[in-house]
C-alpha cells in the first residue's frame, strides 16, 4: 500500500498529494530506453498553497528557499525509482529550510516557562540570548532573580549576548495584591547593559500579529479583552484590534484616568462580555 504522507520533521508531515510530479525524457545516463521513456522526475512542492505548514514555517521556508521548492532526479533507468529519489530531494530541502538553528540561551525564568522550551539550547553561561521570564507567588522568584543570577545575566549581556523577555511589566496583581512583577528586572538589565530588549509578549505587535495569523482573523473584527490598560488595551490598539477593559485583576480607574488610552468599552465582569457585546453590535 502506498504511503499517503511524508515525514518531515517531528512535527511536519507533508501529504504526498501536495508534491507536484513531472515526467520527462531523461538526458542522463542510461542508454536509449532512457531517451524514449520519460523517466526524468521533477517534484515540485508549492509552499505558499501547502495545508501541512503554519503560516509561519511558510515564511521561513520561503525566505530560505523560495515560494516553491524543486528537485530532479534522472540517476536511475527506473521511473518508479527516479519519483522516489525526487521526493526525497524536494523533502530534504523542505526540511533544510524549516530547521532553526539553535542558539545559546540563558534563561531566567519559572520551571513551567523552562518546560515549554523544548529544543533551546539552554546554557549557564556564553549565551547568545538572554531570555527573562515572569515573577510567580512562591519563593522561586526570588531564587530565580537573585543578585548572582542577574549578575550573571547581566555578564553575558555585557559581552554581546541579546536581551529577550517575556513581557515587560512592572507589577502584577496576586492574592497578596500587587507585586513586584520581572520587567523591573528587564529594565534594570538594560539600564546596566546600555541595551534594549525585545519583548515577545503584549504589549509587542509580534505577540498580537501571531495570535490573529493563528486564529486567522482581521484585526478590525477581533476584540481583546484584558484588565492592563498598558499592554493589553494599548498594545493591541497599536495593532487595530478593538478592546474591551475589564474591572478586574490590574484594573484602577486613575490609569484610566490619566492615560491617553481609551477603550471601546469597560465591563466590570468577564461574565458581562457577552451581552455587552450584543448591545454594541
Amino acid at each position: 500500500m502506498e504511503r499517503e504522507s511524508i515525514r518531515v520533521t517531528r512535527s511536519v508531515a507533508v501529504p504526498l498529494a501536495e508534491i507536484e510530479l513531472r515526467f520527462s525524457r531523461s538526458s542522463g545516463p542510461g542508454g536509449q530506453h532512457a531517451q524514449k521513456s520519460e523517466t526524468r522526475v521533477e517534484a515540485l512542492f508549492d509552499v505558499e498553497h501547502s495545508e501541512a505548514l503554519t503560516p509561519a514555517q511558510k515564511r521561513r521556508v520561503t525566505a530560505k528557499a523560495g515560494p516553491v521548492l524543486r528537485a530532479i532526479a534522472q540517476d536511475e533507468r527506473s521511473q518508479w525509482r527516479n519519483r522516489e529519489l525526487a521526493i526525497e530531494r524536494v523533502v530534504e530541502h523542505l526540511r533544510a529550510a524549516l530547521h532553526i538553528e539553535r542558539r545559546r540561551v540563558l534563561v531566567l525564568a519559572m520551571p513551567s516557562i523552562v518546560e515549554d522550551l523544548e529544543g533551546i539550547q539552554l546554557v549557564g553561561e556564553g549565551a547568545e540570548v538572554v531570555l527573562i521570564g515572569g515573577a510567580a507567588e512562591g519563593s522561586e522568584t526570588g531564587r530565580i532573580f537573585s543578585y548572582m543570577n542577574l549578575a550573571r545575566a547581566f555578564a553575558e549581556l555585557d559581552a554581546g549576548a541579546e536581551l529577550v523577555c517575556l513581557h515587560k511589566n512592572r507589577w502584577w496583581q496576586t492574592a497578596r495584591g500587587p507585586l513586584l512583577d520581572s520587567g523591573a528586572f528587564v529594565a534594570g538589565l538594560e539600564y546596566a547593559a546600555q541595551t534594549e530588549a525585545t519583548i515577545l509578549g503584549k504589549p509587542s505587535a509580534a505577540f498580537f500579529d501571531a495570535a490573529l495569523e493563528a486564529l486567522d482573523a482581521d484585526a478590525g473584527m477581533t476584540w481583546m479583552v484584558g484588565d492592563d490598560v498598558e499592554t493589553d488595551i494599548a498594545g493591541a490598539q497599536r495593532c487595530g484590534l478593538k478592546t474591551v477593559l475589564v474591572r478586574t485583576g490590574k484594573f484602577r480607574p486613575d490609569a484610566v484616568e490619566a492615560g491617553g488610552v481609551r477603550p471601546d468599552g469597560i465591563v466590570s465582569s468577564i461574565a458581562q462580555l457577552p451581552d455587552w457585546l450584543e448591545r454594541s453590535a
